[in-house]
């Protein structure tokens, strides 16, 4: 049907848009979605149903005091070391983690090479396994484990 001859557009402006002065619209249902009187006459859904519907729980931390954490592994490390192969010192590649956008260096995996690896936060496995393979790690922070 065309908009012009639908009988909203027709009746637009009048009170009742046709449906009478008695009846308007009755029988329409209701919108489903709506949540009305959850405190009048639907209290005993929620309670029955529904009982944490009214009320807050928790906290939520801002987002300011979050901190995100991209890590990676040392087993990961020797593959970094061919790509871009870093500056050598004393023959030992150095890794700058932090230039490469990763915060964390965990343990799992093997390093034969000996690496000089910066990076903000190590673990005391990875930590280990890079100064067995005799190399270094340069860092702010050391966990105490994984």
């Amino acid at each position: 049907m065309p908009h012009r001859l639908r009988k909203i557009r027709k009746k637009r402006g009048s009170r009742t848009c046709g449906y009478g002065r008695v009846g308007q619209h009755r029988k329409s249902g209701s919108k489903g979605y709506r949540k009305a009187g959850r405190h009048k006459h639907g209290w005993s859904y929620v309670v029955k149903y529904e009982p944490e519907y009214f009320g807050k729980k928790g906290f939520t931390s801002p987002k300011s005091l979050r901190r995100e954490v991209k890590a990676i592994n040392v087993g990961e490390l020797e593959e970094i070391a061919q790509k871009c192969g870093g500056k050598t010192e004393e023959e030992k590649i150095l890794i700058d983690l932090g230039c490469l956008g990763y915060t964390k260096l965990l343990g799992a995996g093997k390093v034969t090479r000996p690496l000089i690896v910066k990076v903000a936060i190590c673990s005391k496995s990875a930590a280990e396994k890079i100064e067995e393979a005799g190399g270094q790690v340069l860092t702010g922070v050391q966990e105490s484990g994984e």
